[in-house]
């Protein structure tokens, strides 16, 4: 499939420059934050935006712009931890399902129309609250939420690609199972997980904020966007700024991804064919 990315199409590349740029800042944060953002000095808490603390300090007097920074490491770590692990996990779980069908379909599609019959987030936060807060445990509530959506993607399209006359003609020359999956089927459904793991990127950030907001995932000290909220939440009124910006940094962190994971899915349709100039 030949791909074609045109400049008329900005909003690809603005995307993806963001994220490039929070990922930069997340790998260099030790570098490029310009304070401690776990040092307390109760005599600058609660300090306006200035030239020295370009977002303001919290109720601690600790520097929001670079517990900000640092907050992005451990964002964008949970995002990457659990879209992988669930994207590995479903994938697997998905391609076996579709490619043996029978019984084995019908109990993992059961188990999977389970998972996906609870609200996504009330769920993990049943399963954050029942393993306790921390950062793997965060982790693990978000994969046990997150890997249904790509078993059951996985395993309508291993489905539609098992039917093949490739796929049919490998068999009949005597190809095992196991190299007909590794070499034919996935390489084949991958584009539309590529697509879904992209936006869900997205989803995992904001849901993790949300159950650290509600104290059930990063603890402070250690800066995460949602635990920021969630401290500053009672100076709303009188440092708004606390909440403001690590709001601004998580709303812009899942715009991005989602508008990439659309701009891929057009990329990625193999129905269009596309030059690359």
């Amino acid at each position: 499939m030949k791909l074609r990315i045109k400049n008329k199409n900005p909003g690809l590349f603005l995307s993806a420059g963001v994220l490039i740029f929070f990922m930069l800042s997340a790998i260099f944060a030790g570098y490029i934050a310009p304070h401690n953002p776990e040092k307390a000095n109760l005599e600058l808490r609660l300090k306006e935006p200035c030239h020295e603390y370009p977002f303001g300090t919290d109720h601690l007097g600790r520097c929001i712009l670079s517990r900000i920074i640092f907050g992005a490491r451990v964002s964008l770590s949970v995002g990457l931890l659990v879209v992988s692990s669930s994207l590995i996990l479903g994938l697997t779980i998905g391609t076996l399902s579709g490619y043996y069908g029978g019984w084995l379909d019908e109990i993992v599609m059961r188990v999977v129309d389970a998972f996906l019959a609870f609200p996504s987030l009330l769920l993990a936060l049943g399963i954050a609250g029942l393993f306790g807060a921390g950062f793997m445990n965060l982790v693990m509530a978000l994969i046990i939420v997150d890997w249904a959506g790509y078993a059951r993607l996985a395993r309508s399209s291993v489905i539609a690609v098992k039917e093949q006359d490739y796929i049919k003609a490998a068999k009949g020359l005597g190809t095992g199972d196991l190299h007909v999956i590794l070499h034919h089927v996935i390489p084949n459904v991958m584009s539309p997980l590529i697509v879904m793991a992209t936006i869900g990127m997205g989803y995992v950030i904001l849901s993790a904020a949300g159950l650290s907001f509600l104290g059930f995932g990063v603890q402070p000290p250690t800066p995460e966007w949602g635990s920021m909220l969630n401290e500053g939440k009672i100076y709303i009124r009188s440092a708004p700024y606390i909440m403001i910006f690590p709001g601004i940094a998580i709303m812009i962190t899942v715009l991005a991804f989602n508008y990439l994971g659309d701009e891929l899915r057009d990329l990625l349709d193999p129905r269009e064919t596309k030059d690359i100039d």
